[in-house]
């Protein structure tokens, strides 16, 4: 004879019920907490791996810097010297793909010793604005560079800056970067932005070297013609690229312009891990060896295509 089975009561059935239904909701938890852990973990690992990558971009970006100078510093006439036309120089150095350009800085126009007939002419044709408005500029751009008050004819000085709501004035004194003209009465974002490319304050000289400007400078130098620039280019191509002497331009003539001391070099590294790092600087050699160069910008840059050799 089977023993009767005890009775289990609706009480503890319910209670039975809610252990399992608390089991499942602390399970579920976690479950949620642990996965959440693990993401964060991996996040913090790919975050520590990409500053890692950063950090290595960045030092082989400085490295480069470094033997650009180096290799920029020697004799032009040399095969072992890196040209500072703006050729890309290509190798890679720990892992890190790296180019390096080297442009000589009197292939721009200086905006402390430009001549003013020059000035003239770059803002009407690289500018784009009309006769009157840049010759307005180019009184505006010589007040604020020279060290008196007086106001040139179609110039501005304090007077005219405090008129024209400016909190501040000229500084009557040479620019210290370019992105100071920004700064000086009539000039705007637009006609700032076109000019930008072409200027700098570190070459020291009145005119412009034809040799390492730019094709859009070049068409703004008084006299020249877009034939006349374009034949320019391709002997320039030609002769850099066969190592014969590069031959004048004779538009360039009445405001030729010897090579600088002074150089921009661009690195850029990319990383196995698609880290990119550019380093932008000017440096100027002081004339001894013995003795390192002088850094006038040392800065970092947004990754953008390299001037085409021109």
């Amino acid at each position: 004879m089977m023993a009767p089975r005890p009775l289990i009561r609706p009480r503890a059935r319910q209670q039975r019920g809610i252990a399992l239904v608390l089991v499942l909701w602390v399970t579920a938890l976690l479950t949620v907490i642990g996965g959440g852990f693990a993401y964060s973990m991996r996040t913090e690992a790919l975050v520590a791996q990409n500053s890692i990558a950063l950090a290595r971009a960045r030092a082989a970006a400085d490295g480069a810097v470094y033997r650009g100078i180096y290799q920029a510093s020697r004799p032009q006439n040399t095969l072992e010297a890196w040209r500072r036309n703006g050729q890309v120089y290509e190798f890679a150095h720990g892992g890190v793909a790296l180019r390096v350009s080297i442009l000589d800085e009197s292939g721009k126009i200086d905006l402390n010793t430009v001549a003013e007939p020059l000035l003239l002419n770059v803002l009407q044709r690289l500018g784009g604005i009309g006769a009157e408005e840049a010759a307005r500029l180019v009184d505006a751009i010589v007040d604020w560079r020279d060290g008196d008050d007086l106001r040139r004819p179609a110039g501005a000085e304090e007077g005219d800056y405090r008129a024209a709501g400016r909190n501040y004035k000229p500084s009557n004194a040479p620019f210290e970067s370019i992105e100071d003209l920004q700064r000086v009465l009539g000039m705007t974002p637009a006609l700032y932005a076109r000019l930008a490319p072409h200027l700098t304050v570190h070459s020291r000289q009145s005119g412009v070297n034809a040799l390492y400007a730019s094709p859009e400078l070049l068409r703004s130098l008084p006299g020249a013609t877009e034939e006349q620039v374009a034949a320019y280019v391709a002997q320039r191509q030609s002769a850099l690229a066969s190592g014969t002497p590069v031959p004048p331009f004779p538009a360039a003539a009445a405001f030729a312009a010897g090579d600088s001391a002074a150089f921009m070099v661009r690195a850029e590294a990319r990383g196995a891990e698609g880290v990119i790092f550019v380093r932008e600087a000017v440096a100027r050699l002081t004339g001894n060896l013995r003795q390192p160069p002088v850094f006038m910008i040392w800065r970092e840059a947004s990754a953008k295509t390299a001037r085409p050799e021109s």
